[in-house]
């Protein structure tokens, strides 16, 4: 079975990235291959799948280039730059227990298996050639990692600067959502929704969107993204809480200044 083989290299990954991180004290390497860990298991199910040609295509080429695209950015942010606050709380919560980090570790490595389960949907889809839902699926998948992508190239270009040192990117589409990069990684698991759609295992394909908004907005992602920021930020990113939407983008409430009149 497709999953079996998709713990076992998770499971290989993740030992070496928890091996990595004892070397390196630097547990954001688990983020790296969250990502880089579920587009292989996007090309391994595709590869292995029952289902029709065009849908298994499409699943190998939109859940891959994802993954890498944000492996590669990610692995950027970590080889350049400290711990992040995040899992330097944690390491200092667990007394630099490298069992409790190893568990933290294996943990992904489920988390990767739970997050292929659309992609089993979707190469056991019967349907085969370019549909309206297969147009829909690609057209969703370029705008969600597009817009994901230029997220996270206006928030690296910020923090580029030292002068933003310890302040809050407020421009472009950080002005209309404090989340505009998870908002698009919760956007971009629709696409293997839309691909499902004629699969008889299409039901599995709901637990993307409904499991990615259930760590982003409550567990993994938004808390403890906001805690961080309150720590190193303080008044500055409350105020940027006051006045920006959480997550899904819209305009900013009357009186809230511009990047650059925030943050000359």
């Amino acid at each position: 079975m497709s999953l079996i083989g998709v713990a076992c290299l998770a499971v290989v990954m993740m030992t070496a990235g928890w091996l990595w991180q004892w070397r390196h004290r630097n547990i954001g390497i688990v983020d790296v291959l969250w990502a880089l860990g579920v587009g292989c298991a996007a090309l391994l199910i595709a590869w292995r799948g029952e289902g029709a040609l065009t849908p298994r295509i499409l699943l190998a080429l939109m859940g891959g280039l994802w993954g890498l695209r944000l492996a590669v950015h990610l692995w950027r942010r970590v080889r350049s730059e400290p711990e992040d606050g995040r899992y330097r709380q944690l390491r200092e919560h667990w007394r630099g227990g490298q069992g409790r980090i190893f568990g933290f570790f294996l943990l992904q490595a489920g988390l990767v298996v739970l997050f292929a389960l659309p992609f089993v949907a979707v190469a056991a889809n019967p349907r085969d050639g370019f549909s309206v839902w297969s147009l829909a699926a690609v057209l969703v998948w370029l705008g969600s990692v597009g817009g994901e992508a230029l997220a996270d190239a206006q928030l690296a270009r910020f923090r580029r600067d030292p002068a933003h040192h310890g302040k809050t990117c407020r421009s472009g589409l950080w002005r209309y959502s404090r989340h505009p990069n998870y908002f698009f990684e919760w956007l971009h698991w629709f696409s293997y929704l839309l691909l499902a759609v004629g699969s008889p295992r299409w039901w599995l394909a709901i637990s993307g969107p409904v499991v990615m908004y259930v760590f982003l907005r409550w567990l993994s992602g938004i808390p403890h993204t906001e805690k961080q920021a309150l720590r190193t930020r303080g008044e500055d990113y409350r105020e940027y809480q006051r006045v920006t939407p959480m997550l899904f983008p819209w305009f900013p409430k009357d009186g809230a200044r511009s990047s650059s009149e925030k943050n000359p």
